[in-house]
């Protein structure tokens, strides 16, 4: 079944580039930008990657940020991902990046945007990996500060498929940010949040209801409502679960209680995705396998998660299709 896993086309929905920094990276770019970092080797980076919750996470995740100055670093960021993309079967991804990390550093958008844009470029012609990009607002900063990075990101808007909400969910709900994304919608933008990862259901009735997402990041805390179940269940929103960062943000106290199998076989939308997997020990084949070895999933329950990232990506139905097809393909080698 493990090698079943690895051979399988797979769909990340929910990736946060920044996410993706290995330690080598961090040190190699600190040297070279001269950027001074809280530690004296990988190793000790290694160390740090032990979170209590989702804080304790961000804290270390912005530190690491802070290397990250030129348009070739943020190339080398997103190349290094893509490389992993080529290792774990994933043939389309939708990444997340965060602008105000930079540009509150005096980094300007356009030196990011073009440096991940460039290296998706490039995987698609030398991999053939299809890609999208989602601008997340920072939802401990303001409203205010998240409208003006839109306006910042309107003219590179032909290049940025849609626009999230992530850090942290504590005390920063939805209804926050409201008029952003309304303005986002205007635009055209796809939409999507983080809700119900930390916070209550409530956080994902506003995201629904007040945001209008088209796309749930995380929504494990949906289980605690059975009204809630039905309607997720009913509209079909899909939701990007992120198995290994819940274990490691301390969600949930180990792979057994995860609830992600009770969630699909409720009929839920539900997708696997690495999150930041660089801190949460991980990308998307190993959070696939941690599940198979813990939680029983049956082959059909593998199949329909990653069939359910490619029908809910923001591709054409054409592109859906021929990504089914290759799965299907996969699938048939490995009946019995």
């Amino acid at each position: 079944m493990i090698e079943f896993i690895k051979k399988l086309p797979k769909a990340e929905l929910h990736l946060h580039i920044e996410g993706s920094l290995e330690p080598e990276l961090m040190f190699r770019l600190a040297q070279k930008n001269d950027i001074e970092i809280p530690y004296k080797n990988v190793d000790d980076v290694k160390k740090a990657y032990e979170f209590s919750n989702l804080q304790s996470f961000l804290d270390i995740y912005y530190a690491g940020a802070k290397v990250l100055i030129t348009t070739e670093d943020f190339y080398d960021l997103t190349w290094d991902y893509i490389l992993k993309c080529v290792k774990n079967n994933i043939i389309h991804t939708e990444i997340f990046f965060d602008p105000q990390t930079h540009t509150s550093r005096g980094i300007s958008f356009e030196t990011i945007i073009r440096g991940i844009k460039e290296a998706l470029i490039d995987a698609n012609s030398k991999f053939g990996i299809t890609s999208q990009i989602i601008m997340c607002f920072l939802r401990h900063l303001s409203q205010d500060d998240a409208l003006k990075t839109l306006d910042e990101a309107l003219p590179f808007k032909d290049d940025i498929i849609g626009v999230g909400l992530d850090s942290s969910e504590l005390g920063n709900p939805p209804s926050k940010f409201e008029d952003v994304f309304k303005k986002a919608e205007k635009e055209g933008f796809k939409l999507v949040a983080h809700a119900g990862e930390e916070a209550d259901i409530s956080y994902i009735y506003e995201a629904l209801d007040l945001l209008h997402i088209h796309r749930m990041d995380h929504g494990v805390q949906s289980i605690k409502s059975d009204e809630l179940m039905q309607r997720l269940k009913e509209e079909q929103i899909p939701l990007t679960v992120c198995p290994n960062s819940n274990i490691e943000l301390k969600v949930f106290e180990n792979y057994k209680e995860h609830n992600i199998k009770k969630l699909l076989d409720f009929g839920l939308n539900i997708t696997v995705n690495s999150d930041d997997p660089a801190y949460f020990k991980g990308y998307l084949n190993q959070n696939f396998i941690n599940l198979y070895e813990n939680l029983e999933l049956s082959k059909k329950d593998i199949i329909k998660l990653v069939k359910n990232s490619f029908n809910s990506s923001f591709i054409s139905d054409e592109l859906k299709h021929e990504y089914i097809k290759k799965v299907e393909e996969v699938v048939r080698l490995y009946k019995g």
